[in-house]
């Protein structure tokens, strides 16, 4: 069971400030505004009385009050009527929120009397449905504090003063006393309990937060998460700018690699050299022609091997090429890793990729099954959006595709108009029709659904005084 919510606050002079709350003047940032049509005056105002100041206004100059006034004495008492937000809904969707309305205005009207109600409006256009209620705080009878004093001065044996006759009196004290407050809690919560809703816990330091307090921590947060933002746009601007220099360090040791690679080309295209050489000077030596000459040849060949082994150019291109062939083997290696996660990467999301295909098949052969065993079905689900674009949710989706008459109570959001529209225990059903979308049609009450959107319009215009068809008949368009 949920909670029920019961919030009682004095007001400052004639509350002018939160009328324009409660009435609608002011539109809050989380009032959904395409709703607030929705929204009821459940306290009918007296003669030439138009709104909630007036209505405090009237009943203090009609309560036959014998004392003036005071500028800072309270007038009015703010009382907010609610429940659990889950709770509110599960009322709201069981079609009660009517009857949950009118008992809790028979609740404030038996607790604080039926004239001292002045006002009380049921907001549909916020998140969770609740009552705004205004009590003139007007009782009879002796003061509470003079009661107090007299007891005590009874006790004391002191003098006491002839009680006051009983008469109406303004007093917000009284009505606002520790206990009183306490017992309103459990009263209204005995009210409730028909509705699945209980009684706060007793003592519970839980604190309502006020209209005016709530949309300045929504002001504060919304500075907070700004700041956030800034700072996040610095962080990635910050990221930004290290990316950038990576990418170019990265660029340059590229670069660098290049270079280290072309070196290492032109080192072994010398060393090449340098063997043809020593090759050359070989077969020369061993050529019968050369047989003559060997001597000079093979003079002449130890001169250039000696040379090309004594100069220390070549040790050095020797040493250059064995650390760049460290790195290429170091590279190697990488590469070589990279391939083998490459692969195992492959073999996994080719096994995935087959396990998906197998499910898929699997799913469109039991799909042709359906489609083959129960052909309506397909044409069915094309309605299913439609049911969510409505507002229905899926539990009565599923009771709908059963092809049985579903009896509903709640609203019936129209896509055409966009516009919802209040249904009360209308019959919603899916009927065969072979000219309709997808061979079904959506009835209404036996009428198709577009039919009786277009009746629901009509009715709602006809009560604000428009006659929308020649209105649009006017404008050269046809309902």
């Amino acid at each position: 069971m949920g909670y029920v919510v019961l919030h009682i606050e004095k007001a400052a002079g004639t509350d002018a400030a939160m009328s324009g709350h409660v009435e609608r003047r002011i539109t809050p940032a989380n009032v959904i505004t395409t709703l607030t049509y929705l929204n009821q005056e459940l306290i009918e105002f007296p003669k030439d009385v138009t709104n909630r100041t007036e209505a405090i206004q009237h009943r203090l100059d009609n309560a036959g009050l014998e004392r003036k006034i005071g500028k800072n004495q309270v007038r009015a008492l703010r009382v907010m009527l609610s429940g659990s937000p889950e709770d509110m809904k599960r009322i709201r969707q069981a079609g009660q929120l009517d009857a949950w309305a009118k008992d809790s205005c028979g609740w404030l009207q038996k607790t604080f009397g039926k004239e001292n109600v002045v006002s009380a409006v049921l907001h549909l256009d916020e998140k969770t449905p609740h009552i705004h209620a205004t009590v003139v705080p007007i009782t009879r009878g002796e003061r509470r504090k003079a009661k107090l004093e007299r007891e005590k001065n009874a006790q004391s044996g002191k003098r006491t003063y002839r009680t006051k006759k009983d008469r109406p009196r303004l007093c917000a004290d009284d009505v606002m006393a520790r206990d009183k407050l306490k017992a309103y809690q459990t009263t209204y919560a005995e009210a409730m309990a028909k509705y699945g809703l209980q009684r706060g816990i007793d003592g519970s330091e839980a604190k309502h937060i006020s209209t005016q307090q709530y949309y300045r921590e929504v002001f504060v947060r919304k500075n907070e998460m700004a700041e956030q933002i800034e700072a996040m746009i610095g962080q990635k601007e910050t990221l930004t700018v290290d990316i950038a220099a990576l990418q170019a360090q990265q660029r340059a040791a590229q670069t660098d690699c290049n270079a280290i690679d072309e070196q290492r080309r032109k080192k072994k295209e010398e060393l090449a050299k340098a063997e043809t050489e020593l090759a050359q000077t070989r077969r020369e030596i061993k050529t019968d022609k050369l047989k003559g000459v060997a001597v000079n040849a093979t003079t002449k060949a130890v001169e250039r091997i000696g040379a090309l082994f004594h100069d220390p150019k070549p040790a050095r291109y020797e040493k250059q090429i064995a650390d760049l062939q460290g790195v290429i083997a170091d590279k190697d290696k990488c590469i070589g890793q990279l391939q083998q996660e490459i692969k195992t990467m492959q073999a996994g999301h080719d096994k995935e990729v087959a396990n998906l295909k197998q499910e898929a098949q699997q799913v469109i052969k039991a799909l042709m099954r359906v489609d083959e065993l129960c052909p309506y079905v397909k044409g069915l689900l094309k309605w299913e959006n439609y049911c969510k674009d409505v507002g229905l949710d899926k539990e009565r989706t599923k009771a709908l595709f059963t092809m049985q008459p579903y009896r509903y109570t709640g609203e019936l959001h129209s896509i055409r108009y966009n516009h919802t529209f209040r249904a009360n225990d209308v019959i919603l059903q899916f009927k065969p029709d072979k000219d309709g979308p997808s061979g079904f049609q959506f009835t209404i009450n036996g009428k198709d659904c577009d039919e009786w959107f277009r009746q629901q319009r009509k009715e709602f215009y006809e009560r604000i005084g428009i006659d929308i068809e020649q209105t649009e008949q006017r404008r050269g368009m046809k309902m």
